[in-house]
């Protein structure tokens, strides 16, 4: 089977697009990506990227007119009978190194850290679920000194997500709106305003998914 996905942007007056085709070959993914860059002056391998990924262990992703390939491995490992979600990410070409890992406490309950590794970019994030009724995610950056807030509620079903955000280093505000359907595909529709500027003035994006089956 094979499946494609489209996806729109608006920002600002700025329309972007990214469309993926992926088909299975036994436990394995392959993947191609294009952005709007890859036709917009006619086919060109501007915006292509190829993957190959096992879902739950890795992905290697080749982007074409940048000759960069990117490795992602993910295992879980189970540290005082809790599991433990680690991910490590590493970039060829800006020879960048990223590791993340997540310890899932109780089903209320989540600690996750991020880091880059030879610099001092690493956020700490406590996750608290309220059930079915709120999240939220009070995030500690080292590099900024600062903390980030956000809280989020399933609105009219399981599929809709409202969702509040802000940064205490930056002074933003974002309130977003999201729909998720595995069947239809997604959208997303924020605001954001910066609390430190003299004329707070809204900025506003958009962005929908679209998936088929072919």
């Amino acid at each position: 089977m094979m499946k494609a996905s489209v996806k729109g942007k608006y920002d600002g007056g700025k329309s972007t697009g990214v469309g993926s085709v992926a088909f299975n070959a036994g436990d394995i993914k392959l993947r191609a990506t294009m952005t709007d860059a890859t036709f917009v002056a006619g086919p060109s391998l501007n915006g292509l990227s190829l993957a190959v990924e096992k879902p739950g262990f890795f992905i290697v992703e080749y982007n074409v007119p940048k000759k960069d390939v990117r490795f992602q491995f993910m295992n879980t490992v189970r540290v005082a009978e809790k599991p433990l979600n680690l991910t490590y990410i590493h970039s060829r070409a800006d020879n960048r190194t990223i590791v993340d890992g997540s310890l899932l406490i109780d089903p209320a309950n989540k600690v996750s850290a991020n880091y880059m590794v030879g610099t001092n970019n690493c956020k700490l994030k406590y996750t608290y679920a309220r059930g079915k009724i709120a999240t939220f995610e009070p995030c500690y950056d080292f590099a900024k000194n600062a903390w980030d807030f956000a809280v989020s509620k399933r609105v009219y079903g399981d599929e809709d997500v409202v969702k509040a955000t802000y940064q205490t280093s930056s002074k933003l505000l974002g309130v977003e709106w999201s729909r998720n359907s595995k069947s239809t595909g997604s959208f997303k529709v924020c605001a954001s305003v910066n609390l430190a500027e003299e004329v707070k003035t809204p900025k506003l994006t958009a962005e929908t998914t679209w998936n088929l089956e072919i």
